[in-house]
């Protein structure tokens, strides 16, 4: 008996790394959703057009096909943006997660959700799935709703929390912190580096996986899913840098301060990941295993 699982968006980075492993899997039967059209557009699943904003259009869809799974990434994620634009903010982060609460629990339906380091202030990290979360910002602060929504649902429900995802798709509607720097520095174009904010970088092909893997445990509780390597963000541009053989004379070193960005950030979030190692048996890559993996696809789409 294959497995029916939902994708809410399905044309971001992770929701088509998601449709790349499990469309042709004959353990799965994929419905992915997104609003507008379907850019991933490839054979082996369901494509629905879905506003996750709109409560009778999720209700609707989940009661049309009744998955057994549903892997929620469509959320707003630029940390700036959602400080400006607050209420659509809420109405993606927050809202959405309501609306599948009760579709999930009219239909039986496990929920796996995508959450973030953002929760956390940064001032106690690397954190495991247990530490007290104290956001800084209105995305941090959503996504820590979203969490005590699902917290106080009796539903069965996995979230995962993540950190930078990075990876390359071949319709990308944004760009990431690797596609940033390797293009800035490939035009010899001089970018400023914070150099005192530290992640664990995601690949996306790990994220995925992660996903994949709560979904065949059918897992509960919070899990950590970012990857292996914990270093300033500084770093993660120099070693990209040093991957494709760019001139490292072009990155300036700054403090987050001298960005003035409208969204606090936390300062050293990063995540231990012995839970979802020994739990859903997550194995992430390191950085520059995530580089090459990346390369071989680069050298595809061209």
């Amino acid at each position: 008996m294959s497995k029916k699982v939902l994708i809410t968006g399905s044309n971001g980075l992770l929701g088509q790394k998601l449709l790349d492993k499990i469309r042709n899997n004959s353990q799965f039967e994929v419905i992915a959703t997104a609003k507008g059209e379907d850019r991933y557009c490839e054979e082996g699943y369901i494509y629905e057009s879905l506003d996750v904003t709109k409560r009778d259009e999720v209700l609707n869809i989940m009661n049309i096909y009744k998955p057994d799974h549903v892997i929620h990434t469509a959320a707003m994620t630029n940390v700036d943006a959602c400080e400006a634009e607050k209420e659509l903010c809420k109405q993606l982060n927050v809202d959405s997660v309501a609306y599948f609460i009760e579709a999930c629990k009219a239909n039986q339906s496990h929920f796996v959700h995508l959450s973030t380091d953002f929760i956390f202030d940064g001032a106690n990290g690397p954190y495991d799935e247990d530490a007290a979360p104290n956001p800084l910002s209105y995305y941090g602060q959503t996504k820590l709703e979203s969490e005590e929504l699902l917290k106080q649902s009796d539903i069965d429900y996995a979230i995962l929390r993540t950190i930078i995802v990075y990876g390359v798709v071949k319709d990308m509607s944004r760009s990431n912190i690797v596609l940033w720097a390797k293009g800035a520095l490939e035009s010899k174009k001089s970018i400023n580096v914070v150099n005192d904010q530290f992640r664990n970088p995601t690949l996306a092909e790990d994220l995925a996986d992660a996903c994949i893997l709560a979904v065949e445990k059918k897992a509960q509780g919070v899990f950590n899913a970012s990857g292996k390597d914990f270093m300033s963000i500084l770093e993660i541009v120099e070693r990209i840098a040093d991957f494709w053989g760019l001139d490292k004379s072009l990155i300036t070193p700054i403090s987050a301060e001298g960005l003035n960005q409208p969204a606090k950030r936390p300062v050293k979030t990063g995540f231990i990941l012995d839970k979802s190692n020994a739990v859903l048996g997550y194995q992430p890559h390191t950085f520059e295993e995530g580089l090459a993996i990346m390369d071989k696809q680069l050298a595809l789409i061209k």
